[in-house]
């Protein structure tokens, strides 16, 4: 017994490089399946694209319109009285054009309109960010599970052995029924404890199928001996300035404080006159009229200048530049406040990547620890210094170390990632990092 738990961690090292089966994933090939089908990324693209036709319209005020107006009739008259031409027709066609030469509001809207596309596009790169978190979450929490099963499985296999040893050593005399009874309560509660546990790997599995559109996908897992990469800067400050300098989010924030401000001047302008070309071109054509047969045409070209200026309009002009005014306040406000939340997030994930690492160098000295309390556990037992029950809470002890160094170790790779999307500097770049930590 002493001799297989010695080797536990040699055969899990073996078993991850090479129960790997040929069409296992990385996590960067789940990624890019992940682009193509995951319905928010999609509708964030689609929402950029609107956007991008949106502010094309914008610009429609700053250029001509052209016109075309046609029209043809034709009259028949029945009378008693006889006259001269009972049936005759009309027909005419305009060619209208409009340039506007001052329309500061015009002008101004599409201004906002080319914004609104720095708006799109940090919203389509928080997206993005936001899918490579989730594939990368959801492509651990399956290798958790999966560790998980694995532990509970080799606990079982502990457990029944030290079982049938309690057995053996109740029937020669050497030991207690309470032996037995205990092994056998600690063998019923694994079992229970791996019914959940193959239950939450397949639910972890059919959510990353989900995410990426793939059925039956299987992550690669790490590569022992895991080597944790280090936090680069070590200083926060430095996340943090990186944040304020980069977050889409902020940037979208202050994008929307300059839609609001260019809001106001085009409420302003509503007390501006406006100055508009206009020119027109027509021919018209009559074959007559009840009282003649003369046919007559009519060409008639026209250009003018529009000029208007607004007098008094209600106090509406007035009334909507103080709500402007008020919304750029709002915008002015939920700037900072996204400035503080992005800031007080970055630290807060940098300082969970740190807990992170310590807690899994930590758990790797308890592992090692928990392997010599067993052993020595083993050793007492068989001499008569121990009982049945310590060596069993040894066993548990030593597999629930296991399971929780495995997971802290995908917790802080996941961190690392989350950290980046808090500051607003995660690309899926940064995900090679961790693919090259998976098996080959």
């Amino acid at each position: 017994m002493k001799s297989l738990f010695r080797l536990l961690p040699l055969v899990a090292a073996l078993s991850a490089v090479t129960a790997v089966p040929v069409q296992a994933q990385s996590l960067v090939d789940l990624y890019d399946a992940a682009r193509v089908y995951d319905a928010s990324l999609q509708s964030a693209r689609s929402q950029f694209d609107a956007t991008l036709a949106r502010a094309e319209q914008s610009r429609a005020g700053t250029l001509p319109t052209v016109g075309l107006a046609m029209s043809n009739s034709r009259s028949h008259v029945d009378s008693s009285v006889r006259i001269p031409n009972p049936a005759f027709g009309a027909f005419t066609a305009t060619v209208s054009a409009s340039q506007p030469l001052y329309r500061p509001a015009n002008r101004l809207t599409y201004e906002q309109g080319m914004k609104s596309i720095e708006s799109a596009q940090a919203l389509l790169q928080v997206a993005d960010q936001d899918l490579v978190v989730r594939v990368s979450q959801a492509y651990f929490d399956v290798l958790a599970a999966q560790d998980a099963v694995a532990f509970v499985v080799a606990n079982k296999t502990a457990v029944a052995e030290q079982l049938a040893s309690a057995k053996r050593n109740f029937e020669v005399g050497t030991s207690t029924i309470t032996d037995t009874r205990e092994a056998q309560a600690r063998f019923d509660l694994v079992t229970a404890q791996q019914i959940a546990a193959e239950n939450d790997l397949l639910v972890k599995r059919l959510a990353l199928d989900q995410l990426v559109g793939r059925p039956g996908t299987v992550p690669k897992p790490l590569l022992l001996p895991v080597s944790l990469p280090s936090l680069l800067p070590a200083d926060v400050s430095a996340w943090v300035n990186q944040a304020i300098d980069e977050h889409p989010a902020l940037r979208q924030a202050t994008v929307a404080l300059e839609i609001a401000q260019l809001e106001t001047r085009k409420a302003q302008a509503g007390n501006r006159p406006t100055l508009d070309l206009n020119g027109s071109y027509s021919t018209a054509h009559n074959d007559g009229s009840a009282a003649t047969r003369i046919d007559s045409r009519t060409n008639t070209a026209s250009v003018a200048l529009a000029f208007n200026l607004p007098l008094f309009a209600g106090f509406s002009i007035q009334n909507r530049i103080k709500e402007t005014m008020a919304l750029e306040d709002k915008a002015r406000t939920d700037l900072e406040a996204a400035r503080r939340t992005i800031a007080q997030n970055t630290r807060a994930a940098f300082f969970g990547v740190l807990s992170g690492q310590g807690q899994a160098k930590a758990l790797e000295a308890a592992e090692a620890s928990s392997q010599s309390a067993l052993d020595a556990n083993k050793l007492g037992y068989q001499v008569g210094v121990r009982i049945n029950i310590d060596v069993l809470n040894a066993q548990s002890q030593l597999f629930q170390t296991k399971r929780d160094l495995a997971k802290a170790r995908y917790d802080v790779l996941v961190g690392g990632l989350r950290l980046r999307q808090a500051n607003g500097s995660l690309k899926p770049e940064d995900m090679q990092a961790i693919n090259n930590l998976l098996v080959k």
